[in-house]
């Protein structure tokens, strides 16, 4: 594939056209490791509205901001100031800021960090937040039903793993880039680590996905559909089976515009073994060709390389 491919979720929705929709699923994956998810059912109030809470946090000074930076458990919830974070392969902090949040609702497990909220700055920001983590992983299970049929597993295989996983919700300020560092960009070209992720929209273009030739793909912006790719520890399980695609948001060519986006990070539960499974060994080369490593221990070791924990 030479673009992202859109898929329609309406096909997986009937039993007709579910095998269609799994076929695109895996191809998109396997090739590019991207595709456009388009009606999704999530309603286009609550992305606004989440948005539009999300901007009025980051709209407050930085005193204000950081009541809720939690490096001690390395950023993972809270709000994480601008020039923090950086690609694992540059030391030159991304153009961003953002804030994390984890599962709110039916969350029996005591594993991960308990959510913070702005609710004296911005008292309507769970009320948005909340409602969208749910709904948004709600689909990444039906997301990740289709990827495990097309694996020729059963169709839990990989939701199963990702019950009360590590799944966090970013929001994500790129302001406008006047003055900054030379060669910083919003977001080095990188590869996400967990599972799938998928961005719900963005307020502005800049998402380029990088193509099996080495060519640089714009990835159109907009709330109407849900831009999906497959991650690092996928690729890890099924030893290159779905592909972890390099990808970047590259600087406007109007310096004074902020972009907002907000990607969801599925990921498993921490003791999940990531060793490439036997049956896909055998699909792909024959070989082990990634490391045997949980999922814990996966994250750790790239908080680590983006600059978000101390080693």
């Amino acid at each position: 594939m030479s673009k992202v491919p859109e898929i329609d979720y309406r096909l997986w929705l009937k039993d007709e056209t579910k095998g269609e929709f799994v076929k695109k699923l895996g191809d998109a994956l396997s090739d590019i490791g991207f595709f456009s998810l388009s009606n999704h059912g999530i309603p286009q109030e609550l992305i606004d509205s989440t948005y539009s809470t999300g901007a009025d946090f980051f709209a407050l000074d930085r005193n204000q901001k950081s009541r809720y930076k939690l490096s001690d458990i390395g950023h993972q919830r809270g709000w994480t100031p601008f020039g923090t974070e950086h690609a694992k392969d540059t030391n030159i902090p991304d153009l961003k800021e953002f804030w994390q949040t984890g599962r709110t609702t039916n969350n029996s497990s005591a594993t991960y960090p308990q959510n913070v909220w702005p609710d004296e700055e911005v008292p309507q920001f769970r009320q948005s937040f909340d409602p969208l983590y749910d709904k948004m992983e709600d689909l990444s299970k039906e997301l990740l039903k289709a990827a495990s049929l097309y694996l020729g597993m059963q169709e839990n295989w990989l939701p199963e793993m990702a019950i009360e996983g590590n799944t966090i919700m970013r929001l994500i300020h790129y302001p406008p880039t006047i003055g900054a560092e030379p060669g910083a960009v919003r977001s080095a070209q990188h590869e996400d680590i967990n599972f799938i992720t998928l961005l719900v929209g963005s307020t502005a273009s800049g998402l380029q996905v990088l193509d099996n030739e080495g060519k640089w793909h714009d990835v159109k912006a907009g709330s109407d559909k849900i831009v999906v790719d497959s991650g690092d520890m996928i690729q890890n399980l099924t030893n290159g089976l779905f592909k972890s695609t390099t990808h970047r948001v590259v600087n406007p060519e109007d310096n004074s515009t902020s972009r907002y986006s907000m990607p969801m990070f599925v990921h498993p539960r921490n003791e999940i073994d990531l060793t490439p499974h036997e049956k896909f060994i055998h699909a792909t080369t024959g070989v082990a060709e990634y490391e045997g490593i949980t999922a814990g221990e996966f994250l750790h070791q790239r908080l680590v390389e983006i600059g978000l924990i101390e080693e």
